[in-house]
């Protein structure tokens, strides 16, 4: 299984409008996709409530982890900019 650590980019962290935008591309890539902090309990990165769950503010790191590497690719570079920006 292929991981990846990013660091939120999205001011607010993984809240609201940035954790809904991820886990809909989450569910969207069809891949099974998990998300954790770094040495954390993994979750179902397609689920907003575990993704909202974890408390993610800005700057600070996840893991996400999956088989399919251009999916996690896609994803990193999601989490690394402000999703809550206009």
């Amino acid at each position: 299984m292929a991981e990846r650590t990013v660091a939120v980019g999205s001011k607010v962290g993984l809240h609201a409008r940035p954790a809904m935008l991820f886990t809909q591309a989450v569910a969207a890539s069809g891949a099974s996709v998990t998300i954790a902090r770094p040495g954390g309990a993994p979750v179902d990165a397609s689920s907003i409530l575990f993704v909202m769950g974890l408390g993610v503010k800005n700057g600070e790191e996840v893991v996400l982890a999956g088989e399919d590497e251009k999916v996690l690719d896609e994803l990193v570079a999601m989490l690394a900019t402000d999703l809550d920006a206009e």
